[in-house]
C-alpha cells in the first residue's frame, strides 16, 4: 500500500486531485461543527452581503443570499449531500452492474444476450430525460434521486465487466475451477470477480464526479433534493437571478462543484495509469 502511494503522488496533478477531494470528505464529515452559522437560518436584514474579499463586513466570509443565510455555511452543508448522493449511487450502480457483467460474460448464451439487450435499450434513452421524468414521478427526495442515479447507471459497469470476462472464462484457471466442479456463482465470486476489481475502481472513481453533476443538475431544475435542503445545484438555481448584483450566490457553489469533479477526475485518471497494466508498463 505505502508503494502504491509513493507512486500515485509521484504525479503532481494526482496529489493535488487527492488534496482537494481529502478537503471535501473532512467538509462533509466535520461540517456540522465548522460552519459559522446555521445553513438554514434566515436574516433579512442581511441579505445579500458580499464575501470578505469584495468589501464585506467580515462576519460572513463568503457573503448570504437572498434570505440573509450564510453562503459558506450552506456551501459546507451541501458538499455531506453531494458525497452522500455520489458515493451511494455509485455503489447501487455498481452492485447491479457488476453482478450483470459477470453473468453475461460468463455465460455468453440466452441470458447474457438479454442482459446486453436490456443494456442495448438502457443506452439507447438519455439519461438526463429519464431521470428527470422518473424524479418527476417519484417527487424530490434524496433517497429517490439516489435511488434514480444508481438504477439507470450501471450500463457501464456491465459493458466492461463483460467484455473482460469473455476474456478470462477462456483462461487456464477457469477451466480448471470448471473441471473440479466448483459452481458457478463461485466462480464469478472468487476467480472472475477479483481479476476485474481494477477496473470496477477506476469507473467508480470517475463515476462519482458524474453522480454529482447529475445531482446538481436535477437540484437546479428543481427535481433533485428537497428545496429546503442545501445542496449545490439548489444555491445556484436560487442564486442565478442575483448573477448581476450578487454573484457569490451562485458562482461560489458552482465553484464548489467544479473544484470536486476536477479534484475527483484527477485521482480517476491517476487510478487508471496506475491499475492499467498497459499504462503501468509505459509509466516504468
Amino acid at each position: 500500500m505505502t508503494a502504491f502511494l509513493r507512486r500515485y503522488v509521484r504525479s503532481a496533478l494526482a496529489a493535488l486531485g487527492l488534496a482537494i477531494v481529502l478537503l471535501i470528505v473532512f467538509l462533509a464529515v466535520f461540517g456540522h461543527w465548522l460552519m459559522p452559522f446555521d445553513p438554514d437560518a434566515q436574516e433579512i436584514l442581511q441579505r445579500l452581503k458580499p464575501p470578505l474579499w469584495s468589501n464585506g463586513d467580515g462576519m460572513h466570509l463568503f457573503g448570504t443570499d437572498a434570505l440573509g443565510r450564510d453562503v459558506l455555511s450552506r456551501v459546507i452543508a451541501g458538499a455531506r449531500v453531494s458525497l452522500i448522493v455520489g458515493v451511494t449511487s455509485v455503489v447501487i450502480s455498481g452492485a447491479i452492474g457488476v453482478t450483470l457483467g459477470l453473468m453475461a460474460g460468463y455465460d455468453d448464451r440466452r441470458s447474457g444476450r438479454v442482459i446486453m439487450a436490456a443494456t442495448d435499450i438502457q443506452l439507447a434513452i438519455p439519461f438526463l430525460v429519464l431521470a428527470l421524468a422518473v424524479a418527476a414521478v417519484v417527487g424530490p427526495s434524496l433517497w429517490n434521486i439516489v435511488a434514480i442515479l444508481g438504477i439507470t447507471n450501471w450500463v457501464q459497469y456491465a459493458r466492461v465487466v463483460r467484455a473482460e470476462c469473455l476474456v478470462l472464462r477462456e483462461r487456464e484457471f477457469i477451466q480448471a475451477a470448471r473441471t473440479m466442479g466448483i459452481s458457478t456463482p463461485m466462480i464469478l465470486i472468487r476467480h472472475l470477480l477479483p481479476n476485474v476489481t481494477s477496473s470496477i475502481i477506476v469507473i467508480s472513481s470517475l463515476l462519482v464526479a458524474k453522480m454529482i453533476l447529475f445531482e446538481s443538475s436535477l437540484s437546479f431544475l428543481g427535481l433533485g433534493v428537497p428545496p429546503e435542503t442545501p445542496t449545490w445545484g439548489t444555491m445556484i438555481s436560487e442564486g442565478r437571478n442575483y448573477i448581476g448584483n450578487a454573484w457569490w450566490v451562485a458562482t461560489i457553489p458552482g465553484f464548489a462543484i467544479f473544484l470536486t469533479v476536477v479534484g475527483i477526475n484527477l485521482i480517476g485518471d491517476r487510478l487508471r495509469d496506475l491499475l492499467d497494466p498497459r499504462l503501468r508498463q509505459v509509466e516504468t
